[in-house]
């Protein structure tokens, strides 16, 4: 067709009404509310049409001129094959690493052995300047920040050319495991001194993170996962001023990791919502507000056992979501993972999947693309108000820990997970692969040779465990 035919050609303009009268009648007869409208996990509603935002207020990473960091796990069991894949990583695009250690809540079985020699053996020779470096949330996540000062001391690499993150969140790591090694009140009592410690070494970057994954796998709704990451980062600033250090230095120390999946919309408005929600708090604490440091890892709870090269769909769809909602980091799980240690083919791809939509696509050029856009704005706004209200609900609870403590957080969480389980059996939510379009025989699955471990089972405080739970294990094997 050549250009000239339509060059000339106009549209006539059309209002909602409009729009809605055409919609009627594509649906031919069938209802409007049934077809087109949805909601979430919270409750919220989705139209299918919203007008522009009128006042867009954009929200970007800490460092809007860079693009966010890619990090690959470092999770294997054998410190020495971990040192070699965490070369490998860095050499071919990763710009951080995430130091998994064993028995973390999101270590999904496996982990780097939890002492200091496997810490320093899994980055020997690994080019730390310039890297992002973060250690996951764990029950010694105190100890590792010694482990690290005397690893980068001995490989003299200069902390402040490293982006740092010691992941430590006490909530975190009681829902994630069930347990604590000590009282919540001698936890809290000690918190302060260790805050102090840390503070005297004049480390740059998070200190404290407040951890959503662990909720998410465990079933969380979207404004749950915000509400006790916002409950938990407040419990922090909280320490920080036990601690003597001013709130306004203090709450730039204060991370946050979050969850993306392949709901897209949920996500971008969710890591949005995580950033006006943290600048609320700190308004509220009569400080300056510091962006959020964020990090987002793809969902464990999305992915299948079953046709697992689906879980490479999901993950790109979650790292397209969280970068268009502003993470700082981004690390996405290999999509063999279900079925055991991923080798280095899973990981390449997961690199890649992250390769390919920053370098490629060039996701990140914009700060916030979906500025202005009004569906998200208005999903943005609704789940900050959900949000706020389940941050009250654990406040009145008594804090994060306390709210965990009496099982009361773990409560509403499984009334939700257990409505999105129901919906999967009905057939009103299906999962590519498993219950819908399933192969009728599955290729074989290449892993490495690592024996998945249980979590540990020894504390003081002890609460009803928030496992990681899939959805594909929830649909019955007759799915």
């Amino acid at each position: 067709m050549e250009h000239k035919l339509i060059s000339g050609t106009t549209f006539a303009g059309i209002d909602e009404a409009g729009w809605r009268a055409l919609a009627q009648k594509a649906l031919k007869g069938a209802d409007f509310e049934d077809s087109l409208v949805s909601h979430t996990d919270d409750g919220l509603r989705i139209d299918p049409l919203y007008a522009r935002s009128a006042h867009p207020q954009p929200i970007s990473r800490v460092d809007p001129a860079a693009p966010w960091r890619v990090v690959q796990r470092v999770d294997d069991p054998d410190p020495a094959r971990a040192n070699r894949q965490a070369i490998e990583d860095v050499e071919n695009g990763a710009t951080g690493l995430a130091i998994v250690f064993e028995g973390a809540p999101n270590a999904h079985g496996y982990g780097l052995p939890c002492t200091d020699e496997a810490f320093d053996r899994a980055l020997d020779g690994v080019p730390l300047n310039r890297l992002g470096l973060r250690i996951d949330t764990h029950p010694l996540s105190r100890s590792s920040i010694d482990w690290l000062v005397a690893s980068l001391a001995a490989k003299r690499a200069d902390p402040a050319r490293l982006h740092l993150s010691f992941g430590i969140d006490p909530a975190a790591i009681f829902a994630g495991t069930g347990r604590l090694r000590m009282s919540i009140e001698a936890l809290e009592a000690s918190m302060p001194q260790s805050l102090a410690h840390f503070f005297a070494l004049g480390l740059p970057g998070v200190l404290l993170e407040a951890d959503g994954r662990v909720s998410h796998n465990g079933g969380a709704s979207a404004a749950q996962e915000l509400g006790i990451m916002l409950a938990s980062a407040v419990s922090h600033l909280r320490m920080f001023e036990k601690a003597r250090q001013p709130l306004v230095y203090a709450a730039p120390h204060v991370g946050f990791a979050i969850a993306a999946d392949q709901d897209q919309f949920v996500t971008i408005a969710k890591m949005r919502a995580l950033r006006r929600l943290w600048q609320r708090a700190q308004e509220v604490c009569g400080i300056e507000p510091s962006p959020a440091s964020l990090h987002a890892e793809t969902s464990w709870r999305m992915m299948t056992a079953r046709d697992p090269e689906t879980n490479i769909l999901r993950a790109t769809i979650a790292v397209f979501a969280a970068a268009a909602g502003g993470a700082d980091s981004i690390s996405v799980l290999p999509h063999t993972l279900t079925h055991g240690l991923p080798d280095g083919f899973a990981r390449r791809v997961a690199r890649n999947t992250q390769l390919v939509l920053a370098q490629e696509a060039g996701i990140g050029f914009v700060a916030d693309p979906a500025a202005g856009s009004g569906g998200i704005a208005h999903l943005t706004e609704a789940l900050c108000e959900a949000a706020w209200a389940e941050f009250q609900q654990i406040e009145q609870e008594g804090g994060a820990l306390k709210s965990l403590a009496a099982g009361a957080f773990q409560a509403r969480v499984r009334t939700v997970a257990a409505k999105r389980r129901q919906a999967l059996r009905d057939g009103q939510r299906a999962i590519v692969g498993t219950t819908l379009y399933p192969l009728g025989t599955e290729r074989p699955v290449a892993t490495l040779d690592a024996e998945s471990r249980p979590a540990p089972s020894d504390g003081t405080t002890f609460c009803d465990r928030l496992a990681p739970l899939r959805l594909d294990e929830q649909v019955g094997e007759d799915a």
